[in-house]
């Protein structure tokens, strides 16, 4: 009994060990990250910065580019999600209710964007948006963020309608409701969670898209991530610990967000093939 208590206690310190270094690896560069946002004056080896300031701050919003990338990285996302939305979410809504043939084929096309390396994909794209005269256009970088998360917009709210079960909205038709009354009063609320959570990862997918903007968007359309890469090869490390703040803040608070809304069964239920 007494070597039984031993092993279970040594597993949960090894545990704890793990975790502890897991915790280190990835929280570890985001501390970095803000203790060097905050930096006035830092000089190797001390442990930690002879100054605090807010100067790198100021420096960043004061630089013209950067202001308007943040900008157009928060218009381009918005207008994605919004676009999605009112494309995938019908796509959805007839993979989960409505029996075709190959359904179960074009559901899982959705995937393809992301089966294969995206430079290549955004090469061949790219070649395609110029004979049609989309390149450095925001039609053309809208498109190339939109073909990115498809499978987010299409594959997560397809659940959220197959998990309604069907005696509720059968119930709401008894009493008389409509077809359009019980979409927008029983199955569309009740799907809602799932199409937030999607339309999170939508908007921060295409916050962080870098490659097909470059493609096709390059000189105009400069978002976060493309001036992200001239900040850390032209400005100091203070400065791209600042932006790279700005740029994973919304990442992490909308996560969070998402967490509220959906659990982690009903997330994986969303990339099952039924």
């Amino acid at each position: 009994m007494r070597w039984y208590f031993r092993a279970v206690g040594a597993k949960r310190i090894i545990a704890f060990i793990v975790l502890a270094l897991f915790v280190i690896f990835f929280l570890g560069p985001l501390l970095n990250l803000l203790i060097l946002a905050f930096t006035g004056r830092w000089n190797y080896p001390d442990v930690l910065p002879h100054e605090w300031s807010l100067k790198w701050w100021t420096f960043v919003f004061q630089q013209e580019d950067i202001a308007n990338s943040m900008g157009l990285s928060f218009l381009i996302a918005a207008i994605v999600t919004g676009l999605s939305i009112v494309l995938c979410i019908p796509a959805a809504y007839a993979f989960a209710r409505i029996r075709f043939p190959l359904s179960r084929f074009f559901l899982f096309s959705f995937l393809l964007t992301h089966a294969f390396p995206k430079m290549g994909l955004y090469v061949s794209i790219a070649v395609l948006f110029y004979k049609l005269g989309l390149m450095n256009t925001l039609a053309g970088v809208v498109l190339i963020h939109m073909i990115n998360v498809l499978m987010y917009m299409t594959w997560i709210p397809t659940a959220s309608f197959r998990n309604i079960h069907a005696a509720q909205e059968e119930s709401a038709r008894d009493v008389g409701a409509g077809p359009f009354l019980v979409f927008r009063r029983i199955t569309l609320p009740m799907a809602m969670p799932g199409i937030l959570v999607a339309s999170i990862f939508t908007f921060l997918n295409s916050l962080d898209e870098a490659q097909g903007t470059f493609l096709v968007g390059i000189p105009n359309y400069k978002t976060m991530p493309i001036v992200m890469y001239s900040i850390i090869s032209d400005y100091p490390a203070y400065a791209g610990a600042v932006f790279s703040i700005i740029l994973t803040a919304p990442t992490v608070i909308l996560l969070l967000a998402a967490q509220r809304f959906v659990s982690a069964d009903v997330m994986a239920s969303g990339f099952q093939v039924k």
